[in-house]
This record gives C-alpha cells, sequence and structure tokens, in this order.
C-alpha cells in the first residue's frame, strides 16, 4: 500500500512545503493538497517548490475540477512540472466543491467532467488532443506522463471513474462503503472493456494518531476531525437531492446527514468548525482514522483487504508531525510487503 498526505496550502507556504518534506522523510510516496483558490494559496506554485526540494514525492490536487481552470492550462502546468522535475505529478478531479461554490458558482455536469479529464489527459502526456474544433499539443512536451484520477460518491460519477479514471479517490475510510464503491467502479470499467484491476484505488480520511483508550483523548481527536463528515455531507446531500436516501447509495453514506442546517465554507475543511456539530461521533469514528498505531494499522490492513492502493491521510488537525512521525516509525512500515535478507 501507498501513503500519502493531504496538505491545505494555508500561509506560509514554507510551513506546506516542510510538512510534504518531512512525509518524504517518513516514507509517503504522495503528497496531495487542496485546490481552492480564494480559501488558500495557490497548490501549483506551492508543489514546483516541493518538487525542488524533495527526491521522490508525487505531487497532485485532492482535487481540482473542470471549472476554474482553462483545461489546456492544468494541462500545461502538469507537463512544465514534469519536464522540470521528471514526472512527478498526479492529477485528482472532480465535479467541484468549495472552488466553486464560493464563487456562487455550482458542480460541473459530468458530461463536462468527462470531456476534462480526456484533454488534460492526453495533452499532460505529450498526446495530441481535439478540442474546441481545433487539433492541439504541446510542441515542447516530449515524454510527460499524468495519470487521472476521479473523486466520486454517486452512482452515475463512480461509472464515469471506472469507464475513463486511471484511479479512484473516495474521501471517506468507511470499509462497507468503500467495498461497495470499488466494486461499482469495477463493475462499470468491466462493462466497457476495461481491466478493472488496473484501475487504482485511494481512500483519503483524516488520520490522528492518539491514546484511543483515553476517553478524553477519543473525545479530542474527535473533534479535531469532525468537520471531515460535514465535508463529506455536502456531495452526499447532492447525492440524496437527485437519487433520494433510498436506491443503490447505502444508507450507511445518506443517513447521517438528516441533522444537517447548512455549511460555512468559511470554515471549510478546518478543525472545530461550527457547522459539523450534526456529525455523530460513529460517523467520524467509521469515515476516519483514529487512535492508536494499533488501531490504524488494523483499519488500514481491512483496506488493504478489500482492494485499496493507496491510504491518503489529511493533517487538518493540531498533531501533524506526530502523526506523520508514527506513520513513518510504525503503520507504513507494517503495511509494507515484507522482505527477508536471507530466506
Amino acid at each position: 500500500m501507498d501513503f500519502g498526505a493531504v496538505l491545505q496550502t494555508n500561509p506560509p507556504a514554507s510551513r506546506t512545503v516542510y510538512l510534504a518534506r518531512l512525509a518524504e522523510q517518513f516514507g509517503f510516496s504522495h503528497v496531495w493538497t487542496f485546490d481552492s483558490h480564494l480559501l488558500w494559496q495557490e497548490p501549483y506554485v506551492i508543489y514546483s517548490q516541493i518538487l525542488a526540494e524533495t527526491k521522490r514525492i508525487i505531487v497532485g490536487p485532492m482535487v481540482t475540477n473542470p471549472a476554474t481552470r482553462d483545461w489546456t492550462v492544468t494541462a500545461s502546468t502538469y507537463a512544465t512540472l514534469n519536464e522540470m522535475y521528471g514526472n512527478r505529478t498526479i492529477c485528482g478531479i472532480g465535479r467541484g466543491d468549495s472552488a466553486v461554490r464560493v464563487t456562487n458558482g455550482a458542480p460541473t455536469t459530468l458530461k463536462t467532467l468527462r470531456e476534462s479529464i480526456h484533454v488534460i489527459r492526453e495533452l499532460a502526456n505529450s498526446r495530441s488532443v481535439e478540442y474546441n474544433g481545433a487539433q492541439l499539443q504541446f510542441p515542447w512536451s516530449q515524454g510527460s506522463t499524468l495519470d487521472v484520477w476521479v473523486a466520486a460518491y454517486g452512482p452515475l460519477a463512480l461509472k464515469l471513474t471506472g469507464e475513463v479514471g486511471d484511479g479512484f479517490i473516495l474521501q471517506l475510510a468507511d470499509l462497507d462503503i468503500a467495498e461497495w464503491m470499488i466494486k461499482t467502479v469495477r463493475d462499470a470499467a468491466e462493462a466497457v472493456g476495461r481491466d478493472p484491476m488496473s484501475i487504482k484505488f485511494c481512500v483519503a480520511a483524516p488520520m490522528y494518531i492518539g491514546d484511543s483508550s483515553d476517553p478524553a483523548a477519543m473525545a479530542h481527536m474527535r473533534d479535531q476531525c469532525r468537520w471531515f463528515g460535514g465535508m463529506v455531507g455536502n456531495h452526499v446531500a447532492d447525492i440524496v437531492s437527485k437519487y433520494g436516501t433510498g436506491g443503490s447509495v447505502p444508507r450507511a453514506l445518506t443517513d447521517y446527514i438528516a441533522g444537517r442546517e447548512g455549511y460555512d465554507y468559511n470554515e471549510h475543511g478546518r478543525a472545530g468548525n461550527t457547522h459539523a456539530e450534526f456529525v455523530p461521533d460513529e460517523i467520524v469514528d467509521r469515515f476516519c482514522l483514529l487512535g492508536t498505531a494499533a488501531d490504524h494499522i488494523e483499519k488500514l490492513e481491512a483496506l488493504k483487504a478489500i482492494g485499496v492502493d493507496q491510504f491518503a491521510g489529511y493533517l487538518q488537525h493540531d498533531n501533524k508531525e506526530e502523526t506523520l512521525r508514527v506513520y513513518g516509525e510504525t503503520v507504513i512500515p507494517a503495511l509494507r510487503d515484507q522482505v527477508t535478507a536471507k530466506a
């Protein structure tokens, strides 16, 4: 299993770069960031500095969208970073949440998402593509490679992911929901003649290392990560408005938003925000990874068993460095395939 760290690009940018360096030192393979240009600093500028100060880490957004950036500009950014730093980028993309809603916009259609994935991937892989009636290619780009991983929740978005995505990003770590979604994506891939095992699966959720035997410590960890249930609730609310609370969407995903009254994007992704109080402790525990290293290892092994290739841990809490350290020294080694020096 690979491991990623998900960061916000809060100022100072040097702090984001420092955490990315620390993640690499502790064995993480990926550093992801939010991409919401009004709420936080511009991620692609910071990626360049992260790549300059690291040797192996792969960087990308979790997630960008087709609405706030021209697709050819996005592709050019990736191809440029790849030329400078040796194909160490990845693109996470979805229909759009905070980046579009803060400007009073709305998530794009799935048709637009599908088309953007094709254009961005072809151009960023140094290939020619048709765009707005013209055949385009970067004449300066050779050998650039970029995978596009799709973030999705609803049935139609999962179907699109299976049909066109190089990978699938699921932003929650509930085992039952993850198993259902992975199967849905794989079934969609197989239906269009793709190898369902070729799609990479990434589960992204807050990770917080602490003492799970201490009720006060557990309460603190939950409160530091409760924001995540509120963020996921935005997407679930969209699904419920489209499909209702029955049908093919698991009730474990839809039931908990019954008490949701609103959302303040000024507090998006922030610990202690005021609009996530409706999220019960049970959902925090199911959606996140909290507790001791042993607690994390147990859940990660279960996720790996159902087909998860990467766990990306959000670090929007007050215990960033210690969580990275424990992952690097204990959790990540436990999930690696063991190799002996002498058989």
